[in-house]
């Protein structure tokens, strides 16, 4: 049901008292775009209702903006709503103040640090909604802004949306962002494989009636079959690690068959290897080994009509859904068991088993020692044993509570560590065993020549800490690397130009690194350069990455091998 449409029926509901009060409070309110704000509030409210959240959600996504934009408070909200729509909408205002900048380090504390914030994956779920129009609208934004909204969804919100297995939400994400971060890329890939999406499509349409009737003569039931064509910006992603040669691709558009059950599965499968090879080595079993984030589906890739290579893809009408909707697909399956209105649905609690996504949340947290303990309801309670301090250049550091200014210094570079002398919190001078708090920003303060104190060892919290302490202390400061490895092999990707080279080599020389050999390779105006440099610590390679990221616009790409 559209979310407008139920609220005008239903005016007392929940919903339809939520619609009015944030009409009431966007009045007159205009977006950048020139329409109304509280069309805004509309399209994230309905996103709720289409992945089938409750009642509370979709008045909270109605509201979500009314703190940050009107005088409207949150005490109103929570007198007139409830205590839950409050904390909903609380949840997305706190969420909303977290700025992304682009530091690639900082990205994955931050996606850490909005789980934190949320405590509900509901809060997250109207914050992607949300985010959703706020791209579908990017366009009538000034450019700068453009970008660093663009940046944010592709590094932080996408990923989230993919970590709760909403793989038809972050495809979106992405590729609503792409051509504003990489505007000549998106060009030169719509133009390059516009023909061939619709030559795979065409290819497809002949192999689709041969294997559903295969399919039938070995009865295998069949819910249905389609294609999915390969995302803009995923395709990009591994057109980067192919050297640019969409020819390597051979799941641009991927043939779908949809079954029953998993017995049906495994049985169209034999069914289509029978009916064409098989391609060795391609053959992924998601359902046996899902993906971190739940999704399930069996991959196979054959050689099809005329021996063409071709990716098939075999899954459940519910493997299906959770692929499409991840952790919102449960509230269809609830809904399902007998309420069809948004007044009737009601949180639901799910395990571990129900959803693997949960696991990979916790991965996260790299000391996290609990396996039994499991998220109940929509609680993301596994967070209540951590901290999350922050830099002054606006770093997010993930540390376990309890944690000192010295396990702070020791996770941001061991040689700070081993050299802090003091510690200033909030701009305050603080002993180093003060135990820090969620949001105080750190500033650690070193001496040269420092070394660490044995007496740290009463107070540091993470095993990290205790093991460089102890290192420091037995042998000095050495590291693993350098023992297993001589040098380190750049892979760069880049438009080509005459200098490019020479410019890039320019920077790693200025950097005082020696390079031992340098090899290029060409795919269409892409180059791929391949620079051994004799350099194994891994802070430095880092530090010369984003030097050269900065400095060579070319730059598409850089990735590195310890050998």
């Amino acid at each position: 049901m559209i979310v407008k449409e139920f609220a005008k029926k239903n005016p007392e509901s929940l919903i339809g008292k939520a619609y009015r009060a944030a009409k009431e409070a966007h009045a007159g309110q205009k977006r950048k775009s020139s329409e109304p704000y509280f069309n805004h509030s509309i399209a994230a409210a309905q996103a709720i209702a289409e992945w089938n959240l409750d009642e509370q959600s979709i008045a909270a996504a109605l509201l979500h903006d009314v703190i940050e934009d009107t005088s409207y408070s949150l005490e109103k909200i929570k007198e007139k709503f409830g205590e839950e729509v409050s904390f909903l909408v609380d949840g997305v205002t706190k969420i909303g103040k977290i700025k992304y900048r682009g530091i690639e380090a900082k990205a994955e504390n931050l996606r850490k640090m909005i789980l934190a914030l949320s405590q509900d994956i509901r809060v997250i779920l109207i914050k992607l909604a949300d985010r959703l129009h706020n791209m579908r609208t990017l366009r009538a934004l000034p450019p700068q802004k453009q970008k660093r909204i663009a940046l944010e969804t592709l590094e932080i919100y996408s990923p989230l949306a993919y970590r709760l297995g909403m793989q038809h939400l972050a495809g979106d994400l992405e590729d609503l962002a792409f051509p504003y971060i990489y505007p000549r890329e998106y060009k030169w890939l719509i133009k390059t494989v516009k023909e061939k999406y619709d030559e795979r499509e065409k290819y497809l349409k002949s192999a689709e009636p041969i294997l559903r009737s295969e399919l039938e003569k070995n009865e295998v039931s069949v819910i249905k079959t389609d294609y999915r064509a390969k995302r803009y910006y995923s395709l990009y992603k591994k057109l980067l690690r192919y050297d640019m040669d969409v020819e390597k691709i051979h799941d641009l558009v991927a043939l779908r068959v949809i079954v029953p059950d998993i017995s049906d599965c495994y049985a169209a499968l034999g069914v289509v290897h029978k009916l064409w090879p098989p391609l060795p080595g391609r053959f992924k079993d998601y359902i046996a080994l899902p993906k971190p984030n739940g999704y399930r589906s069996l991959h196979t890739t054959v050689f099809c009509i005329d021996g063409k290579i071709t990716e098939i893809q075999i899954k459940t009408q519910e493997m299906h859904d959770e692929a499409e909707n991840g952790i919102a697909a449960h509230w269809a399956y609830e809904e399902k068991k007998g309420h069809s209105d948004y007044l009737a649905r009601k949180s639901i609690t799910a395990g571990t088993k129900e959803l693997a996504w949960v696991q990979q949340l916790r991965n996260w947290q790299r000391e996290f020692s609990d396996p039994d303990e499991f998220m109940k309801s929509l609680k993301i309670d596994f967070f209540q044993d951590r901290i999350f301090a922050i830099t002054p250049q606006g770093s997010v550091i993930d540390l376990p509570v309890g944690s000192t200014p010295v396990d702070f210094a020791y996770q941001i570079h061991s040689e700070i560590g081993d050299s802090a002398s003091g510690a200033k919190v909030n701009g305050k001078i603080a002993p180093l065993d003060y135990q820090l708090k969620s949001g105080d920003v750190v500033e650690i303060l070193t001496q040269k020549n420092k070394k660490p104190s044995g007496s740290w060892l009463k107070s540091v919290k993470t095993g990290s800490a205790k093991n460089r302490i102890k290192s420091a202390m037995r042998r000095g400061i050495k590291t693993i690397i350098g023992e297993k490895y001589s040098k380190t092999e750049l892979r760069v990707i880049c438009d080509d130009r005459i200098g490019l080279l020479k410019d890039i080599m320019s920077i790693i020389s200025r950097s005082h690194i020696n390079m031992n050999g340098v090899q290029t390779g060409r795919s269409g105006r892409f180059v791929t350069i391949k620079i051994g440099c004799e350099i194994i610590d891994k802070t430095k390679i880092e530090k010369l990455i984003l030097k050269l990221k900065r400095a060579v616009k070319e730059i598409k790409e850089i990735s590195y091998s310890l050998k």
